[in-house]
């Protein structure tokens, strides 16, 4: 395919629009995976979480034919979501930010958690970007490309909402749910256990965001009342 053909060219405009169509996804986890970090690691981790992100799926893109014969992934992949969304909503740690190891584990843990969930979210991007690449992978490329600054952007404005508003974080926990259960129930394993229950389905949607949300919620709940604990006793 000649890079100045027309064919070309638009190949790379569908992929450039499937990879922003998916970008407040990939903008949310972000977002929540940095905003534990201090705020001079927060563009860091922004930054590198979302280089690290696109080199996966563009490894993800490559594989996708191989990656779709390996039985129960989709339902693996959203399993760990569902823990992901969970892990988001854990409290921000409040001590030890004068420790640099300490700071250090967390950054790596905001980029570790980063690369996590958009490898497991960009399943369906994945095979959207492998069908309008055709097999081209300077195409999936130069579209990835494209899309970082504009998935480092949307980042950065989510993580003022949320910084602003945490409540936002509840929102983007049952967003990550939502996708996890539609990823598990898309898995072709089970299918056929499924298909008589498929007019049902939005019950199991329904029991695992609120299930994702009232964990968050405890846990929250648990470590607000442990510091109020530890703050009188001091």
């Amino acid at each position: 395919m000649d890079i100045f053909s027309l064919e070309f060219l638009y190949a790379l405009g569908a992929i450039v629009l499937i990879d922003l169509v998916l970008a407040g996804d990939n903008a949310l986890v972000i977002a929540m995976a940095a905003r534990k970090l201090p705020p001079a690691d927060q563009k860091k981790a922004i930054l590198w979480g979302t280089v690290g992100a696109i080199v996966v799926r563009s490894v993800m893109t490559l594989a996708v034919v191989w990656l779709l014969k390996i039985p129960g992934l989709l339902l693996a992949g959203g399993a760990l979501l569902v823990w992901i969304s969970i892990k988001l909503l854990a409290p921000a740690d409040s001590h030890g930010e004068g420790d640099s190891s300490h700071a250090a584990s967390n950054f790596f843990g905001a980029m570790k958690t980063i690369v996590i969930a958009d490898a497991v979210m960009g399943v369906d991007n994945v095979l959207g970007v492998a069908g309008a690449a055709q097999g081209n992978f300077l195409l999936v490329v130069l579209g990835l490309l494209i899309s970082i600054p504009i998935v480092v952007w949307c980042s950065r404005l989510v993580l003022k909402v949320v910084d602003r508003f945490p409540q936002v974080m509840y929102v983007g926990a049952a967003v990550l749910a939502w996708t996890a259960t539609q990823m598990m129930l898309a898995e072709p394993v089970i299918q056929s256990y499924i298909a008589p229950f498929l007019g049902w389905s939005w019950v199991l949607v329904v029991l695992i965001v609120s299930a994702v949300l009232v964990i968050g919620y405890l846990r929250n709940s648990s470590h607000q009342s442990s510091a109020k604990i530890k703050t009188i006793s001091d």
